[in-house]
């Protein structure tokens, strides 16, 4: 039995430790922070309003209550003095008698006393011939009409009596129970407070409505971005289309940010691969050639000679890939600093069109510089010289025979600009924006039959971003293609 009890007791243990667990969760969670705020902005007001309400009403009320005490003091006042009570004691009686009739009628307390304070009429009768000189009675005999809330809920209003010489002979005295006041006051603190038991309840149910519809959205990121940072970069925020608040833009931020993610991955991966694929190719050509040999006897000295310079021929094919790569990887991580120098740039046009000038004449392709400007920037040679050359060799490789390729260089006050236009066999529009992609051949055979590596736009384009450029590019299949580079005539680092 010890034992059941034992075991019933940790498992509340365990269920208390989970509940306040869930508690603290939900006290942590946005949901609940919108639920607060909205419950106080909504009822802190009300209450702070209603206590400054209530507090005005009472004094009002009591204010009230003190002019009407202190106007029935001066008509009873005027009226002993107009009888002349004080002087004639025959008239006591009817003194007494009007006193009493007065305090009943007005639900309050009257005693009358002469100038040195002694009672000489009480409508309760306990106080005649007593001194009763209380603050608002010496007051009242000092001539200042005086009214005032006492501690017991009790209000005293006093005032002066005068003869007909206008000289003090007396004060009167009311004293009113003023509990009707706090009980009025109650009752609509009472019903203020039962509307705003019903205004909070509204609230809540407002509020929990608002802070659902707000943070429903966020969970639901939160989720999908929880799955991206697993991998699942296929997750998406679902959102109001036409929506324009900072959820939504937060959502078509997120979003957009794992389409770039994603095309990297798929970048990647797609890198992978064509680097497998270009150093297979050569590999496995260099593993027949070398397999043929050794396979064959009395292999002449020629066949020999012949199957090694393909051998050669490919060993340099892969060296070329290999450089072009760890070119790549070590632009990619800035491992190649940028040496900057002044230096004339149709000078560096001019070196590398006299250098491709021969293999243009081999093909029939016209090649020719046009300096529109001497433009002189900051910019590294060899990297700059090696980006143009990409561009300039490809127009020239591209080129049928009997084409052109027209290089220009022309500047404003902040940027020097070069055109390369060929006219050659041109890009498709659905393949422009790939070329920039490592690997990427517009026409792979093509490429492989001029030696192209798949890579030479890439270094070029990161080239020119390394110096805080620009390259875009125009193409038209079989009219030609024009790249137009920008970079700062100042380096910027």
């Amino acid at each position: 039995m010890s034992l059941n009890l034992y075991l019933q007791s940790g498992e509340w243990v365990t269920i208390l430790t989970k509940l306040k667990k869930y508690i603290v969760k939900q006290l942590h969670s946005l949901k609940s922070t919108f639920l607060i705020a909205f419950i106080a902005v909504g009822l802190i007001p009300i209450l702070v309003f209603s206590g400054i309400v209530f507090d005005a009403m009472d004094g009002y009320f009591v204010e009230e209550r003190k002019k009407e005490l202190l106007s029935q003091a001066n008509v009873i006042s005027g009226h002993i003095t107009v009888s002349e009570y004080l002087y004639d004691e025959n008239k006591y009686e009817d003194f007494e008698y009007d006193i009493e009739q007065t305090s009943i009628q007005g639900n309050f307390r009257i005693i009358v006393t002469d100038a040195t304070g002694i009672v000489v009429a009480d409508s309760n009768k306990t106080e005649v011939g007593k001194i009763y000189l209380i603050p608002e009675i010496v007051e009242a005999l000092d001539s200042n009409d005086v009214a005032r809330m006492q501690a017991n809920n009790i209000i005293y209003a006093a005032v002066s009596v005068r003869n007909m010489a206008s000289s003090k002979v007396g004060a009167v005295l009311i004293s009113a129970d003023a509990s009707d006041i706090s009980e009025t006051i109650d009752g609509i603190k009472q019903k203020v407070y039962m509307m705003t038991m019903v205004l909070l309840v509204a609230i809540v149910m407002v509020a929990m409505i608002i802070s659902h519809r707000f943070t429903k959205p966020v969970g639901d990121m939160v989720s999908v971005i929880k799955r991206g940072s697993d991998g699942h970069l296929d997750q998406r925020v679902k959102y109001n289309e036409f929506s324009k608040n900072e959820l939504a833009q937060l959502a078509r931020a997120y979003n957009n940010m794992a389409d770039k993610l994603e095309k990297v991955e798929e970048t990647r991966q797609t890198f992978v691969s064509n680097v497998s694929h270009e150093l297979k190719t050569p590999l496995s050509s260099i593993k027949v050639l070398s397999e043929s040999i050794l396979l064959e006897n009395n292999v002449p000295k020629e066949m020999y000679v012949e199957f090694l310079q393909d051998i050669n021929s490919e060993v340099d094919r892969l060296t070329v890939i290999i450089n072009d790569l760890l070119t790549l990887v070590k632009l990619d991580q800035k491992e190649i600093p940028l040496n900057f120098e002044e230096a004339e740039l149709n000078g560096l046009l001019e070196e590398i069109v006299k250098r491709l000038t021969p293999m243009a004449d081999k093909k029939g392709v016209g090649v020719s510089l046009i300096n529109l400007k001497t433009v002189t920037a900051e910019f590294d040679r060899v990297k700059l010289t090696l980006a143009l050359s990409n561009l300039i060799d490809n127009g020239i490789k591209y080129t049928p025979e009997g084409g052109e390729v027209k290089i220009t260089v022309d500047a404003d006050h902040q940027h020097a600009f070069i055109t390369v236009a060929d006219t050659g066999i041109g890009i498709a529009e659905e393949e422009i924006g790939k070329i920039f992609e490592r690997f990427y051949r517009v026409d792979k055979t093509r490429d492989r039959e001029t030696g192209g590596t798949g890579l030479g736009l890439s270094i070029t384009h990161s080239t020119v971003l390394m110096h805080n450029g620009s390259i875009r590019v125009t193409s038209k299949e079989n009219e030609g293609t024009t790249f137009f580079v920008r970079i700062p005539l100042r380096a910027t680092v």
